[in-house]
């Protein structure tokens, strides 16, 4: 099954301290390194890393944070098909604390400038198409949300809304969970959605809305899918030491869309994303989705 992953690719500059700093305050940080970045992007270099080719829509503009993503792009064998130009792209201050929590400060640049003719000749007719809420909830994400509703209806789009859901109007959030949408939130995010303890309950009453797979992830504990009535249940996640959860959420939507297009069923397709994420939180940065030999081997030295 074909994939399309539209969104951002941005440059990650990841820093460690002990803790974060307060309004007014000033706190020593460690460079840990510069790395790709942009949920889009990650999961691109993901299922290139799991040898799936995906159809990237990634804008990459002129400037000096573009020159270098076009660069270890190329080297990860991922390019885009979007032609833009005019600005520069973004990047991203990642802030690493010592449990492996992570706080980003993005800077914006041509990723989050969609333009219309740039989704002009690009409509996928068919298959999977990722897209992240991060883009929908910018200043030109209304472009994104028109292209997301015209897609024709064989097409199955997987929605990881994210944590810029605070900005998202109710009347915005109701056009995107719709029929035929596959979601994928976090716990911080569908509490927002309104889940309280009862988590298969919340998965349902999302499910009658978009009659597809709904997926909460509960970070380190694991997550909850929820397909159908007979196909739903708890999934617990591997037992790694973490790192840094940079990417946990883009790795585990990588599983998910590798399964889906491999033509898994839901609950496998949910172990796979689950196994991917705890492979990456056990490593540095974001981009660092393994090969399957690389997966394989860290499970046996990780079993569940």
């Amino acid at each position: 099954m074909p994939v399309t992953v539209i969104g951002a690719a941005v440059m990650d500059m990841v820093v460690s301290a002990d803790a974060l700093p307060v309004r007014g305050g000033d706190v020593s940080a460690q460079m840990q390194g510069l790395h790709l970045g942009g949920c889009a992007l990650n999961i691109a270099v993901a299922l290139r890393q799991l040898g799936i080719t995906s159809r990237n829509l990634l804008p990459v503009g002129e400037g000096v944070w573009a020159e270098r993503l076009r660069s270890e792009m190329a080297q990860r064998g991922v390019s885009s098909d979007l032609q833009v130009s005019g600005e520069d792209n973004g990047w991203c201050l990642a802030l690493v604390e010592p449990d492996g929590e992570r706080t980003f400060i993005s800077i914006d640049g041509i990723e989050n400038q969609w333009q219309p003719e740039w989704l002009a000749d690009v409509t996928p007719q068919s298959g999977l198409v990722y897209l992240s809420g991060y883009q929908l909830g910018a200043r030109q994400g209304h472009v994104l949300v028109d292209w997301l509703l015209r897609l024709p209806e064989q097409v199955r789009v997987v929605l990881d809304i994210g944590p810029r859901i605070d900005v998202m109007t109710e009347s915005l959030l109701q056009r995107l969970i719709r029929p035929g949408v596959i979601l994928t939130l976090n716990q911080r995010e569908a509490q927002h959605l309104g889940m309280q303890e009862d988590i298969a309950g919340f998965c349902q009453q999302l499910w009658s809305t978009t009659e597809q797979l709904v997926i909460v992830r509960c970070g380190g504990e694991g997550g909850y899918y929820f397909a159908g009535p007979e196909d739903q249940g708890w999934i617990a996640a591997r037992q790694v030491k973490v790192v840094d959860s940079i990417g946990a959420g883009d790795s585990h939507s990588a599983g998910l869309l590798a399964g889906l297009a491999l033509g898994l069923t839901a609950r496998q397709s949910m172990m796979l994303a689950n196994s991917i994420a705890g492979y990456v939180v056990s490593q540095a940065g974001g981009d660092c989705a393994p090969t399957l030999a690389q997966l394989l081997a860290s499970e046996e030295l990780n079993p569940r």
